[in-house]
């Protein structure tokens, strides 16, 4: 079974587990169980964005590092802070080690994360958009059954509010599913990379930092990146605010509040592959800009709706214009950038992605603990919608990016 899967299908079925894994660990558990700990608004932002912090120092120097010593070695680093970091929450009994835990935690995506997108950019040639969306889209299913996963787990054992042991038990169901997805890489992916021999430390020291002089100092990827870290601020806020809407707000159940999280991820999921594709054969810039248009206007909305199934439908719509936004956005990173460079290219578009991901909840909270819901979220839609001309007036797409 094992030899018959392709290296592909192997990424796919590693980045399954991994993204359970990671989605058990966060939303919509992480917010409730800082809530549990006695975190207020602001405190809890913090403790969902301060994982993604840890991907802005380390994204870049990752993706770096994998072009010098091979992407395959890189990601079995990240995939042992996959594996074992869910079982440190166990011992979590106040909100400073949380915290602590989360930092670390996001050493699992933040190496693993870029390593796994330049990997199917070394294989996808002309169909970058449509196979980084593929990827993406098989690997989101964890995010997808992770989010109402969790949210059951602690409605179905608890009588009314979650005690620690209900938390715990999800941490553990995180941890088997880290467990798992380390296991088959390294049956899987371990083979069969050629990497260079024969260069000096000097040598691969300076092929690390002269890729990230080369891409970091292009203004297209920059601003190209920063189209998806900003769509993906409103991402990292409703990921640790949503739960907390529903729940404390509209007055639904933790349940619900999974399936939110999960409606949205499924229509970025079943969307996505469809729009990569849309954005090989006709261009990455219109979609990206549709689905900033898109983001804006249903997280603006979120704030005015107390029906579960209304905010279904902001939700899903939401989950649209991500996947506009996230085909097309790192397609049109590689395609500016060098072949030889795509390592360096991903970890600097995913350390711009995760400044969006941690600033997303930690200004969302600032926001609600001076304003209201309404408010701070008509405010992050706003920075959306400024974003789209800046993006228009100075990214060109290059000529071979269009089939």
């Amino acid at each position: 079974m094992v030899k018959l899967l392709s290296p592909f299908t192997a990424l796919c079925t590693v980045g399954f587990f991994a993204r359970l894994s990671y989605a058990l660990a966060r939303s919509p558990v992480l917010p409730l169980f800082a809530l549990y700990l006695g975190a207020g608004p602001e405190a809890i932002g913090f403790a969902v964005g301060i994982s993604t912090v840890t991907g802005i120092f380390f994204k870049l120097p990752a993706g770096a590092l994998s072009d010098v010593i091979g992407r395959k070695k890189t990601m079995l680093i990240g995939l042992f802070v996959f594996a074992f970091t869910p079982f440190a929450y166990l011992f979590v009994k106040d909100y400073n080690l949380l915290i602590l835990i989360r930092f670390v935690h996001g050493f699992a995506t933040a190496v693993y994360g870029p390593v796994s997108m330049a990997v199917v950019i070394d294989v996808a040639g002309g169909k970058k958009g449509e196979m980084l969306s593929w990827f993406s889209s098989v690997t989101i299913i964890g995010n997808l059954v992770g989010a109402p996963a969790g949210g059951f787990i602690l409605y179905s054992m608890s009588a009314g509010s979650p005690a620690l042991a209900e938390f715990q038990t999800v941490y553990i169901a995180s941890g088997i599913a880290g467990v798992a997805s380390l296991l088959i890489a390294l049956k899987l992916l371990v083979h069969g990379e050629k990497t260079e021999k024969g260069k000096s430390l000097m040598e691969s020291y300076e092929r690390f930092l002269s890729g990230i002089k080369e891409v970091a100092s292009d203004k297209r990827v920059l601003i190209t990146s920063n189209m998806e870290g900003l769509q993906n601020m409103t991402v990292g806020a409703l990921e640790a605010f949503l739960p907390i809407y529903a729940v404390k707000v509209a007055g639904l159940n933790e349940f619900h509040a999974g399936i939110l999280w999960g409606i949205q991820v499924l229509a970025t999921i079943l969307s996505k592959p469809i729009m990569g594709k849309a954005s090989d054969r006709y261009g990455r810039k219109p979609l990206i800009t549709i689905g900033m248009l898109l983001c804006a206007v249903s997280f603006g909305s979120v704030p005015l709706l107390g029906d579960f199934y209304l905010l279904m439908v902001a939700a899903i719509i939401f989950g649209l214009g991500e996947a506009f936004v996230t085909s097309s956005s790192a397609a049109l990173v590689a395609d500016i950038c060098k072949e030889k460079h795509f390592g360096t290219a991903m970890g600097t578009f995913g350390t711009i992605f995760d400044i969006g991901h941690a600033s997303g909840p930690i200004l969302a909270g600032l926001l609600i603990a001076r304003f209201d819901y309404l408010y701070s979220f008509w405010i992050m839609s706003t920075i959306l919608l400024l974003a789209i001309p800046v993006f228009i007036a100075n990214v060109k797409e290059p000529r071979s990016a269009v089939s």
